[in-house]
């Protein structure tokens, strides 16, 4: 008794793969894959900075200086004093790349105080210097 695979003669060549037997052998061969998988225990030891106690108030791309109508000096929106606000620049100074320094006083604000503020900058070394929101002013 022979078996006939349906159209063709006895002769004609199969046209179809039996596909079966090489997916059994792909699940088998990833089944083994995923068992011989050694598990990611592996440590990244890392030695961190000690915590500063201090935040960083030096930006190294840029800071602004804000002077209101009452006279307050505000450092990256800090209030800050004069001498302080020295020691900042200084800081900013001190950094490999200068950061931009940002001045923007009201509309308000008294000129003498600004002039501090720009001679202070000035003492302090600054060459990086712009003033922010002048286009209020525009008429």
């Amino acid at each position: 008794m022979a078996m006939s695979s349906g159209g063709g003669g006895e002769g004609a060549p199969m046209m179809d793969i039996n596909t079966t037997p090489l997916i059994d052998v792909m699940l088998v061969l990833l089944i083994m894959f995923i068992i011989t998988i050694p598990i990611q225990t592996h440590a990244v030891k890392l030695d961190l900075p000690p915590p500063n106690p201090l935040p960083q108030t030096v930006d190294p791309v840029f800071n602004q200086i804000d002077i209101d109508f009452l006279g307050n000096i505000y450092w990256n929106k800090t209030e800050v004093t004069l001498p302080t606000l020295n020691g900042y620049l200084k800081q900013a100074v001190a950094l490999p790349t200068e950061p931009e320094l940002r001045l923007h006083p009201e509309g308000l604000a008294r000129y003498e105080v600004v002039d501090k503020v720009m001679a202070t900058a000035q003492q302090a070394g600054v060459t990086k210097m712009g003033f922010v929101g002048n286009e209020a002013y525009a008429s």
